[in-house]
């Protein structure tokens, strides 16, 4: 197979393959040190002490050109006792120095007052000699005087056989740079500040919901530290149906831009730490920095605002209340003048057919005498009984006296039994001894003996057993206790929680005023009423009243003081 021929038809040219040859190319001079670098790698060894010397020369301006480029950078040498040896454009510019006039002086010259006093300027040579560079930030001086801030970089410079030749020095002022960190410092400080004392929560999130801030404040809103939110997704402080819809509309809104929160203020629920869910106000704004978007919630926690408002609520139910209190105090008022009349002319009634019938013989008519003389006495005592309650919802001196315990007992019960054998009612009544002096008025608190224990008596109308207990015992702090307990159908808990409010009642033609008065009574007598569940059924009303000073007490007490 012969050889390819590569000429033209005529024979008289080479054929010329396509694309440029190496000699279209465009011819760049090649400097010295490239030649030398071609021969080196091509086996050439053609260089004469002229061509190096040459290329060093060019090599060195091309250095120097590179070096005087950098115009941002005081660059320069030391000769090993620390004479300046080269010094570039940067350095003039920086530092004011001309190359002529600073060639061959001491660096020191670069050093506050300060630092060359303390031997700084050849201590910093020394660290760079023995760690081989130094980086470092610190202050230096202008040929005006004037100082600024500077980065500086320190290198030894050793020759092949390890001798110390010099070093080399870069210096950067950064005054600018320094001031304008410690503005971004000072502004984000600020920022941080007035963050930190806006009472709404603030929390910063990306578009994926994912917590990049958490501000003192929903620190306090939340229960969690920010550190335990951050990196998190928000919906950690949500409730779970609201968690799973905040995920979708903010899936949503990337995908159609269509918003659900984001530019308006709602009212919603979300979580603290511990599962409390609590109602919040939120406003959610967004933000694009560096392409990023961002998302700002500010959330305002409605927990007292609520209460607040509940409060305000109920305080406008009660003012009802004492309206309608009120109104009743009047009409009682006015109810016991009108009644008080008829009730004497009663008890005069009876006490004149009780002397009409005179001492007679008749056994029949003698019974009809005592009777009249008892309806006698109890028309006296109602009335004495409504006196004492007009005088006690106008205000007026109620009578506090020293009263036995068991005959104040003894009259109330004599009252409150009427008709009790007749419903089947057993009564066992268990009285403390000793007699037990208590300062009370004695028509009210028999008037609140009466009334718990008609109530006992009407609770036990449906009930098979109908057992009524009256008693009496000493109690702490200067008190006796008096107990009247039923076997009826009992009181529901959270009805008798209500029980001794006004208008509250389990009777159904009740007006709900008995037990309101009876706890009043007791109250102005520095006592306390209240009602427990019996296990075996029916309802315990326990009150107390105020023991009597005993007499001996204080004098004993007075001569204990002069003594």
């Amino acid at each position: 197979m012969s050889a390819v021929d590569t000429s033209t038809p005529g024979g008289s040219e080479p054929f010329a393959e396509q694309g440029p040859s190496l000699n279209d190319l465009p011819h760049r001079a090649t400097s010295n040190r490239t030649a030398r670098v071609i021969a080196s790698q091509s086996g050439e060894r053609h260089e004469t002490p002229e061509s190096v010397a040459r290329g060093d020369a060019t090599l060195a301006e091309e250095l120097g050109l590179l070096i005087d480029g950098a115009t941002t950078y005081a660059i320069y040498m030391l000769d090993p006792q620390g004479r300046v040896t080269i010094w570039n454009r940067g350095a003039e510019r920086i530092k004011g120095w001309a190359e002529a006039e600073i060639i061959g002086r001491d660096f020191a010259i670069f050093y506050p007052a300060d630092d060359i006093a303390a031997g700084r300027p050849h201590a910093d040579l020394a660290r760079a000699h023995a760690c081989g560079r130094i980086e470092e930030e610190s202050w230096r001086v202008r040929k005006d005087g004037s100082e600024f801030l500077a980065h500086v970089t320190i290198t030894a410079l050793h020759d092949d056989a390890g001798a110390l030749r010099g070093f080399g020095k870069v210096i950067r002022d950064i005054t600018q740079d320094k001031a304008a960190e410690a503005a971004i410092v000072r502004r984000e400080h600020h920022l941080r500040s007035i963050l930190n004392t806006v009472p709404d929560a603030m929390i910063v999130m990306n578009e994926n919901g994912i917590v990049s801030s958490f501000s003192a404040a929903a620190e306090l809103v939340f229960g969690y530290a920010a550190s335990d939110v951050i990196g998190q997704n928000v919906a950690m402080l949500m409730p779970q149906a609201e968690a799973r819809d905040h995920d979708r509309h903010l899936r949503t809104y990337r995908e159609t831009g269509e918003r659900h929160v984001i530019g308006n203020v709602r009212l919603e629920h979300a979580m603290r730490n511990g599962g409390e869910i609590f109602p919040i106000e939120l406003a959610v704004g967004e933000a694009s920095i560096a392409g990023e978007r961002i998302f700002t919630g500010f959330i305002r926690d409605l927990t007292n605002r609520r209460a607040t408002e509940r409060r305000l609520q109920e305080l406008q139910s009660e003012l009802v209340h004492v309206s309608r209190v009120s109104a009743m105090g009047t009409m009682a008022s006015t109810l016991a003048h009108e009644i008080n009349q008829p009730l004497t002319a009663i008890a005069n009634y009876l006490e004149a057919a009780r002397a009409m019938i005179g001492d007679s013989p008749d056994a029949l008519l003698s019974e009809i005498a005592e009777a009249l003389e008892l309806a006698a006495a109890q028309s006296l005592r109602a009335g004495a009984i409504v006196r004492r309650v007009r005088a006690f919802v106008d205000g007026g001196d109620t009578g506090f006296r020293d009263e036995r315990l068991d005959l104040l007992v003894e009259e109330a019960t004599s009252l409150g039994l009427l008709g009790a054998r007749e419903a089947g009612i057993a009564v066992a009544t268990h009285v403390a001894p000793g007699g037990a002096i208590v300062l009370v008025d004695r028509i009210q608190i028999q008037q609140v003996l009466v009334n718990l224990i008609r109530n006992a008596i009407q609770s036990m109308a449906a009930s098979p057993d109908k057992v009524l207990t009256i008693a009496t015992a000493p109690e702490r702090d200067g008190c006796m206790q008096i107990t009247v307990a039923d076997t009826g159908t009992g009181i529901d808990a959270a009805v008798r929680a209500r029980l001794f409010e006004a208008f509250a009642t389990t009777k159904e033609d009740g007006m709900g005023l008995g037990l309101s008065i009876c706890r009043t009574i007791v109250e102005a007598h520095g006592g306390r009423i209240w009602a427990e569940g019996i296990a075996t059924g029916g309802t315990a009303f326990h009150f107390t009243v105020p023991l009597a000073a005993r007499p001996d007490s204080s004098e004993t007490a007075d001569q204990g003081q002069r003594r």
